[in-house]
């Protein structure tokens, strides 16, 4: 899937962009004891927005998503989520590398994220990528591990 075409989510996207990041965050609900903040967005609001790019499998449907947020001097990777039956094919590698270029391509230096403590397979995932480990703090019912990623 190191193919995938990533490109900008439409409206007829919404109901995929909910289906794919409600299946890859449900895990995660019995473990950190809440619904992951991911599933409770505003889907058709940030697709509207311009936040939202899907991967797609050639000629086929989103299979994976990031949302994202040109901010001063980052660029803020708010989501990202591949559908379970698509692990293991590159999809996230492809995404995450999307993200970089268009930090890039709007003239940002970095990228920042940060992901549920209890969500520890991402603990392992992000630093393999470049990102770097800036604190751990708490946000009202979340505990969060914030990364952040300079792009050469």
């Amino acid at each position: 899937m190191e193919d995938a075409q990533v490109r900008q989510a439409v409206t007829d996207d919404v109901p995929a962009v909910k289906a794919i990041t409600d299946a890859a965050y449900r895990p995660y609900i019995e473990r950190i004891g809440m619904v992951p903040q991911p599933m409770e967005a505003d889907h058709a609001a940030n697709v509207a927005a311009g936040r939202v790019f899907v991967a797609c499998e050639p000629g086929g449907d989103p299979v994976g998503l990031v949302v994202v947020e040109a901010r001063p001097g980052h660029l803020f990777l708010d989501s990202i989520a591949v559908h379970p039956d698509a692990h293991g094919r590159g999809v996230g590698r492809r995404l995450l590398r999307f993200v970089d270029a268009h930090a890039r391509a709007l003239g940002l230096p970095e990228v920042r994220l940060y992901t549920n403590a209890m969500m520890w397979e991402n603990q392992e995932i992000y630093p393999k990528y470049g990102y770097r480990l800036v604190e751990r703090r708490v946000d009202g019912p979340y505990d969060r591990v914030h990364y952040r990623k300079r792009l050469p």
